[in-house]
């Protein structure tokens, strides 16, 4: 089966597929620099095959890179339209997963990287049903009026930022935190001193055993 996203795929050596975690890059990347993360993971997640597709457009201001909506308009009508397009799309592509490898939400986690996190963040609570995890670095909410709305899972969520980050502040990570414990999501965060709008080691380490925790094995 083909995915409709085109994917950077790294599957688990001479093991069999019992987890997957879906990684979604930032704005103006690709799959390939996100996929970056699994050179420690995989060592420790034995049974996942790790997916990191590309964005479905080109990069307004980054034409060799992907976004997942489009950032250039100051616009929050539009950007909010635009993140639902890319949810849809999105959600095909997991339910491609699930059906390509034969796994249930529970045995994926679904990650991300600045706007990879806005939509993963999107993507995970709007499920019929609870993901393994969810975790996101260097995030924000994108409508909390319209996410509020139409929450229907509870899949834990790990939030973690860089307190010196300048494109997304960090101010974002507690208003992501209130909110979510407002709709009573099992939500953990960090904030990484001396960090900026990057995945450090130590952000990485964390979201690492967190996953371990809350996907299937």
């Amino acid at each position: 089966m083909e995915l409709s996203l085109k994917t950077k795929i790294i599957e688990p050596e001479d093991q069999k597929i019992k987890n997957a975690v879906i990684l979604l890059h930032g704005y103006g990347g690709d799959g390939e620099d996100i996929s970056m993360l699994t050179l420690n993971w995989k060592r420790f997640l034995p049974n996942t095959i790790f997916l990191s597709p590309n964005g479905h457009e080109k990069c307004n201001i980054n034409p060799s890179g992907y976004q997942w909506f489009d950032l250039s308009i100051d616009d929050s009508k539009y950007i909010l339209e635009e993140s639902l397009k890319a949810e849809k799309i999105i959600k095909k592509f997991i339910n491609e997963v699930k059906i390509k490898y034969n796994l249930k939400n529970s045995q994926i986690c679904v990650a991300g990287f600045s706007q990879g996190c806005m939509m993963s963040i999107n993507i995970g609570l709007t499920s019929d049903e609870n993901y393994g995890c969810i975790v996101g670095f260097s995030g924000k909410i994108i409508d909390k009026k319209n996410l509020s709305e139409r929450i229907t899972s509870k899949t834990k969520i790990l939030l973690i930022h860089g307190d010196l980050d300048s494109i997304v502040p960090s101010n974002f990570l507690l208003d992501a935190k209130d909110f979510l414990i407002r709709e009573k999501v099992d939500v953990f965060t960090k904030l990484i001193k001396n960090c900026e709008h990057n995945i450090p080691v130590e952000a990485s380490s964390l979201a690492l055993e967190f996953i371990k925790k809350n996907i299937n094995n």
